[in-house]
């Protein structure tokens, strides 16, 4: 028997798991392992992946592929750690600096809960029309910090160039500045890409439907699941013609 990550034969007896299996530990460089442990397959952590994008609940997936919980928990924990900040979206051209003028964001606010419903978390979204990118999210309050949030994360030719199209929510004023902000009524079609998206988001993001079992219990998990579906959206996004 060898040490799963430094290869040794130095180990021992450490006790048992909460599965009543023997647990060893390694004398070398202290790590614990269960000898003869079922390992994860790429195939297995590639279909877990494809699996959290859709709407299933963790405990469904699982049972689907019959892995732990404990496992599933650790590897979405890596998983979220690694997205890009930039959420994958593919910047303006320099080259295209007349274009530029002529760039449009839409915004909007999203109900969400973590725990419980009393522990309301709005998902503030803006997405380019054209491109149908995700430029930004934050998930917070309904306040105006939270729309300053928002604003910052945009990329910089978005906060100097785009108008955004947004619905009479007061904490967007002194927000966005005046000549580049256009109150949208509901009712006008201004909005509908991220009213649009709102519903996807709804349909594929089981931590986002109202009635649902699938509820965050930490706030950390709850902005994961949603920037990976982002990073994702936005790369399919990029790849249809």
């Amino acid at each position: 028997m060898r040490c799963p990550r430094c290869e040794l034969s130095h180990i021992k007896k450490n006790g048992r798991t909460h599965y009543s299996k023997q647990n060893h530990a390694c004398l070398n460089c202290g790590r614990q392992f269960v000898a003869d442990a079922h390992r994860i397959d790429e195939t297995t952590r590639a279909l877990v992946k494809k699996l959290l994008l859709e709407r299933l609940s963790l405990r469904g997936i699982c049972r689907v592929l019959e892995v732990s919980l404990t496992w599933l928990l650790q590897f979405i924990d890596e998983l979220y750690a690694h997205l890009p900040d930039d959420l994958g979206v593919q910047s303006v051209s320099p080259d295209r600096a007349i274009e530029m003028f002529c760039l449009e964001v839409q915004a909007d606010e999203l109900w969400s809960f973590v725990g419980c419903k009393a522990n309301k978390q709005w998902l503030w979204l803006a997405l380019d029309p054209c491109s149908r990118q995700v430029l930004a999210f934050y998930v917070g309050d309904r306040s105006r910090d939270s729309a300053r949030e928002l604003w910052l994360r945009l990329p910089a030719s978005y906060r100097k160039y785009a108008t955004f199209s947004t619905d009479d929510w007061e904490a967007y004023r002194g927000i966005i500045p005046p000549a580049q902000h256009q109150v949208c009524p509901k009712g006008s079609g201004q909005t509908n890409a991220i009213e649009r998206f709102n519903c996807t988001l709804r349909q594929r993001v089981s931590r986002l439907v109202r009635q649902t079992l699938s509820f965050s219990k930490k706030l950390a998990n709850h902005i994961g699941a949603i920037k990976f579906f982002i990073c994702h959206y936005n790369q399919e996004v990029i790849r249809q013609p």
